[in-house]
């Protein structure tokens, strides 16, 4: 496991206040990924939470595919090699997107909560982040889908369950 993993958070969005705890649970949603992937290097990650119409945009600007989407992954390494951040010489995982919006959404439709879902959506991109890719169907995407669940249920947000924050977290 990596003695340090940044996980940089920033909220680019108005439109859904973000709910307490997620923040937490986002970092924790990557330091359990890579510990799944015995991933030891010190690492950085960012994410930023947007709306539907900045994933549109972005989706349309890197995917040719305009219309908006949940998650969106910006690798910044392949084959398993990344930069290094000369500032702290931490390995430079890359960015996730998460539209809100669209987490909102999609917790209703799949009748589990907020948390869940951009657990899900943070497991999910975090693998993409790290070389794993489902967009050929097949294998790959059944031994993606197996490790988000098998990660998402070390967390105790497993399907089909809610996750409660204590009150204390922030």
């Amino acid at each position: 496991m990596s003695d340090s993993l940044k996980v940089l958070i920033t909220n680019r969005q108005k439109d859904i206040k973000i709910p307490s705890g997620i923040r937490l649970l986002i970092r924790r949603c990557c330091h359990a990924v890579l510990r799944s992937e015995s991933f030891d290097e010190n690492a950085e990650i960012s994410v930023s939470f947007v709306n539907n119409g900045q994933i549109r945009q972005l989706n349309a600007e890197f995917r040719n595919k305009d219309i908006p989407t949940d998650v969106l992954s910006f690798p910044l390494g392949e084959n398993g090699v990344y930069d290094r951040n000369p500032e702290t010489g931490m390995l430079q995982l890359g960015d996730i997107v998460i539209s809100v919006e669209k987490a909102v959404e999609q917790a209703h439709i799949y009748g589990h909560s907020l948390q869940r879902e951009i657990g899900f959506l943070t497991v999910h991109s975090m693998l993409h982040l790290l070389g794993y890719d489902h967009e050929a169907g097949g294998l790959e995407q059944v031994r993606m889908r197996e490790k988000e669940e098998a990660i998402l249920a070390s967390l105790g947000l497993q399907r089909d369950a809610s996750y409660v924050f204590p009150s204390d977290e922030t």
